[in-house]
């Protein structure tokens, strides 16, 4: 099974930035799609931002314009730059991670609180 550290939550203004990271125990070489989803109280987990193998993304047409998902094949991290933050976006946000064979994996979380 791999691990997913995730960590850069914390309490930020509306208008604040925030850059999330979640480095994998295992090599990247069989990804096929790492990414991050949210989860705020009392609704369902959903997608954020995605990114696939051959580089393409997705995002919530929520975060669009706001939030880019990067990632360091080298070191098996992937980020998520989130900026001009809404209090819409006080969650706890999930690493994930699917390899090429199907098997799926998520972090601990972290929580973000944007909030004045």
């Amino acid at each position: 099974q791999v691990q997913l550290v995730e960590s850069g939550g914390g309490l930020v203004q509306p208008g604040g930035s925030l850059r999330l990271s979640c480095v994998s125990s295992r090599s990247s070489f069989s990804i096929n799609a790492m990414g991050w989803y949210r989860q705020a109280p009392g609704k369902q987990r959903e997608l954020v931002a995605i990114m696939y193998t051959a580089g393409n993304t997705d995002y919530a047409d929520s975060v669009k314009g706001r939030f880019t998902i990067s990632k360091d094949s080298a070191t098996s991290t992937v980020y998520l730059q989130m900026n001009n933050l809404k209090p819409e976006d006080t969650a706890v946000y999930y690493c994930y991670r699917r390899e090429a064979w199907g098997e799926t994996n998520w972090g601990q979380g972290t929580q973000v609180t944007v909030s004045s």
